[in-house]
Formats: structure tokens, sequence, C-alpha cells
């Protein structure tokens, strides 16, 4: 793999990461996604999601700063509404 592959592997995993954060999309989705592509060997994302839902400050930051790095400044402030609510929820 090189550099250029590494940027656009780096892009898809924060996209991949955005919408399953906003849930506009579930992890089948992208699975399926990739899948058909025959590339699901080469499947990544910012966070294990048998682990977590990506909705954990660290992963919603990190995807932010991406987003932002892009002018991608609506999907900065739909992030950022997730970030609060999850923050204000109680953790069981």
């Amino acid at each position: 793999m090189d550099f250029l592959e590494d940027i656009e592997r780096y892009e898809e995993s924060m996209q991949n990461a955005y919408g399953l954060i906003t849930r506009e999309l579930t992890l089948d989705d992208v699975f399926f996604r990739y899948e058909e592509s025959g590339e699901v060997e080469n499947f990544y994302l910012p966070f294990d999601p048998l682990e977590s839902d990506g909705r954990d400050p660290g992963t919603i930051d990190l995807v932010i700063e991406y987003m932002e790095s892009n002018e991608e400044y609506e999907k900065c402030a739909k992030l950022l509404k997730i970030k609060n609510k999850c923050l204000k929820a109680p953790i069981d």
C-alpha cells in the first residue's frame, strides 16, 4: 500500500465513522459495500465496532477534527450535538 492509498483509506474510515456515529449507516451497510467491491479485508474504522458504537468523546473529537480540516462544518455541528447528547446521558 502506498501513501495515496493510505490517505484514501483514512478518508474512507472517517466518512464511515461519521455515518456510523450519526446512524446514517449501519455496520452492515459498510460491510456489504466493501464486500461488493471485493475489499472487505481492507475495512478500517477509527474504533472497534465490536466494542463501541463510536459515540465516545475521543472518537467523536477525532472525526470532528477530520471534518473540520475538510471544511465540512455541517457535519461537525451534527457530531458536536451528538457528543453533547452522549455526555449528558447516564452511563450504566
